[in-house]
């Protein structure tokens, strides 16, 4: 009993301590709720179903005596969720449901995220087109609940392009150059030549220049005459050529020399090798499917090899790139059901293509 007389007052002395302290916390915090609401635009704050659940789970640990705490709503709209919550009703979201269906907020997304420069009125006008009957406010509304847009840069008087924009846009006038490298091997040792790649990005074709032990700037000028020749005789336009900033380049030279044509150089970025991508992809698939098979003992060699690649690539070689549809770059070539299927191969079978025997062939 002794302990027991020394334990209550101890234990409301503690208390007189704490509940001071404990009530300052409480006013705090109620104060900086009523900051937050004074900075709302609207006096109803809408609840989803979890957070009622949770707000109704929390206020029973103390049997709901919410009078004094509650501060998002009413006393009586919480006494409402009880009784629903006592009926067996499972909560509801609040507001009408929406009468858009799922496959046109797939289409309205599809549309802004392929073309980030268009607006809420731009998209509405291309779903009237398809027949979709929509207004302003509500494909503004769907874009901003996906996080859409607007873009901020479309307050700008000259929006920026990226550089993958660039190059879809003006992919039939561009053109992409860098080089690669082969070890010949000798009987006195072995050296590296290069060789210069020209692709017109909008045909795919490719040219290659003869292999060359010193890539001189005097040397580079002249394979830029050679590849301005061979697009005349292919009958290829270009007005833009991307290259990487090797030094191999003479930048002024190569700027007044195709300038001269009507053609800018651009140079990509600082350590942004993809943005040189066909040239790069152009020439892994060079070295994988046929260079790396061969060990080269001279450039005439190299330049053979290259020759036949180039015949097999741009006239009977298949390409699944975007919009060629898996069909040769020959644009005369002409598929047929007739005949008998034959091989063609070359370079000791590592380049082969498949053709059907024409009648005249076969007699």
């Amino acid at each position: 009993m002794a302990i027991n007389h020394l334990f209550y007052p101890l234990l409301m002395l503690l208390l007189e301590w704490m509940t001071p302290k404990y009530n300052a916390r409480m006013r705090f915090l109620e104060y900086q709720i009523e900051m937050l609401r004074s900075r709302l635009d609207t006096e109803r704050i809408i609840t989803t179903p979890e957070e009622r659940k949770k707000l109704v789970s929390l206020g029973e640990q103390f049997n709901h005596e919410i009078d004094e705490l509650l501060k998002v709503v009413v006393p009586d709209t919480y006494k409402r969720w009880l009784r629903e919550l006592g009926g067996g009703e499972a909560f509801k979201r609040v507001g009408r449901k929406s009468k858009f269906t799922q496959a046109i907020r797939d289409l309205i997304h599809r549309i802004s995220t392929e073309n980030k420069s268009w607006g809420y009125r731009r998209i509405k006008g291309e779903l009237k087109k398809l027949g979709i009957r929509i207004g302003d406010s509500s494909v503004r509304k769907i874009m901003v609940e996906d996080g859409l847009g607007p873009p901020p840069y479309l307050r700008q008087e000259e929006p920026p392009i990226t550089w993958k924009n660039f190059i879809e846009a003006h992919i039939e006038s561009l053109g992409a150059m860098d080089f690669f490298t082969k070890k010949i091997h000798t009987i006195y040792g072995s050296y590296q030549v290069y060789v210069l790649v020209y692709i017109h990005l909008g045909s795919r074709k490719v040219y290659h220049s003869f292999p060359t032990e010193h890539p001189t700037h005097d040397w580079v000028i002249q394979q830029c005459r050679n590849v301005s020749m061979w697009l005349d005789d292919e009958g290829l336009g270009m007005k833009y050529l991307i290259r990487d900033r090797d030094v191999i380049y003479p930048d002024e030279r190569m700027k007044a020399f195709f300038k001269s044509d009507g053609i800018k150089v651009i140079k990509t970025p600082v350590r942004a090798p993809m943005a040189n991508s066909y040239c790069e992809s152009y020439i892994g698939k060079y070295k994988s499917q046929c260079l790396n098979y061969f060990v080269c003992f001279n450039e005439n060699q190299l330049h053979y090899i290259s020759k036949k690649w180039l015949a097999h690539y741009n006239f009977h070689r298949p390409h699944r790139s975007k919009g060629i549809d898996n069909n040769v770059l020959d644009i005369d070539f002409t598929p047929t059901s007739e005949g008998k299927v034959k091989c063609k191969q070359s370079l000791g079978g590592i380049l082969k293509h498949y053709y059907r025997e024409q009648e005249q062939d076969a007699a």
